[in-house]
């Protein structure tokens, strides 16, 4: 049965500090460039021979060189034998670049010392969180299908209306009186002739 990632980190740090042990004092984390945050686990060793005391400090990364500007974070009247050798506060501490020192003293007054510069704390930065959206769209292999739409009927213009032309047989009321006017005076024309033949046959 395979380790779970934890137990397998975990076996990877007692690797690291059994090879420092034998190498003498070390920081095994963090490393150089990486960022900080909160309450940061120190890995490391000062078990070695002739052990009389250690120190950890750390100094803003500008100012490394001068002794006075440390911070002690914690020391040691005997040897941390566990991995996390101390935990660092960094939540009080403006955020920055900064180094972090761990000396140990020996027995015959000499010491040893290792340094880890280029440390980022940026407790005011927020945390780069990645967008679920983001997320699940990238995970998508496949196009997402492309919406189709009936295409749009044809409109059919019609032409306008033209008028008809005029009727040339077409009776108008004009026409219509006209007509009978002529018509009645004919009548009357021939009513009165016809009267004055009859009347001379009488006489």
């Amino acid at each position: 049965m395979l380790d779970s990632p934890i137990a397998m980190f975990k076996h990877l740090i007692s690797l690291m500090v059994f090879l420092a042990q034998a190498a003498g004092i070390s920081i095994v984390s963090p490393q150089p460039g990486n960022v900080l945050r909160g309450q940061v686990e120190i890995v490391g060793n000062m078990d070695v021979p002739n052990f009389s005391s250690a120190e950890l400090a750390f100094s803003y990364a500008s100012n490394p060189a001068d002794r006075f500007a440390w911070f002690v974070i914690q020391t040691f009247s005997q040897p941390i034998k566990e991995p996390v050798i101390a935990v660092w506060d960094t939540t009080s501490l403006t955020d920055g670049d900064y180094t972090l020192h761990l000396r140990v003293f020996l027995q015959d007054g000499s010491s040893q010392d290792v340094v880890v510069s280029d440390l980022k704390i940026r407790n005011d930065a927020p945390l780069a969180v990645e967008s679920p959206t983001a997320t699940l769209l990238s995970n998508i292999s496949t196009p997402l299908p492309t919406a189709t739409f009936p295409p749009e009927p044809t409109r059919q213009i019609f032409p306008s209306p033209t008028p008809l032309p005029a009727n040339p047989v077409s009776v108008t009321s004009p026409s219509i009186y006209s007509n009978f006017a002529r018509g009645a005076l004919i009548t009357l024309v021939l009513f009165a002739f016809f009267s004055l033949i009859l009347r001379l046959r009488k006489n």
